[in-house]
């Protein structure tokens, strides 16, 4: 028999249906679903309005919150062992390198080593990539307010990153899903 896997992680680029298809296979396995909770970090829309005077304040927001997430993870559910999230705390460095100045990495990755959580590794990561107009028609459509700025060099730079990322993972089994075509909503 088949053993289903208890922790599933699905990531990529701003848009590209990530907490969709979370969503779908937390339905369709009954299970916890995790999200990254963008919409709680009240300085977001400061980053993407004034990305140089909140960046580093937003990028200690999403780490901490993360590390509350994954601390959550950790106690478990044994009536509920299939957890499903739409983000890795591993990769949360890949914004702190494209947004923060060195010396502001340096700062973050001071905080990230003093607050370091064992993290469980996934048993299995979908990795979905689409065309970077794709993500900007789903960015507009969603219409999040502080959003509607993003360009699409940031998003060029943010999928080649995340090629980078997978390139060299190999915490858990990965499943790449080229242009996701994954329908929000």
């Amino acid at each position: 028999m088949l053993k289903l896997p208890e922790y599933i992680v699905v990531e990529g680029p701003i848009g590209v249906a990530k907490t969709t298809l979370a969503r779908r296979l937390a339905n369709h396995y009954g299970s916890d679903l995790i999200l990254e909770g963008a919409d709680e970090n009240p300085l977001l829309p400061k980053f993407y309005e004034n990305p140089k005077g909140a960046v580093l304040a937003a990028q200690l927001f999403f780490l901490f919150q993360r590390i509350e997430q994954i601390k959550s993870l950790s106690q478990g559910d044994m009536f509920n062992p299939v957890r499903v999230a739409d983000f890795l705390l591993g990769k949360d460095r890949l914004f702190a390198e494209l947004t923060l100045t060195d010396d502001e990495l340096k700062l973050y990755d001071q905080v990230y080593s003093g607050v370091a959580v064992d993290a469980p590794a996934p048993d299995l990561v979908i990795y979905l990539q689409a065309p970077v107009e794709i993500l900007l028609q789903r960015i507009k459509k969603r219409g999040i307010e502080h959003e509607q700025g993003i360009d699409a060099d940031y998003l060029k730079r943010l999928g080649e990153a995340y090629i980078q990322f997978f390139y060299q993972y190999k915490n858990a089994p990965l499943l790449i899903v080229k242009e996701a075509l994954i329908k929000s909503g």
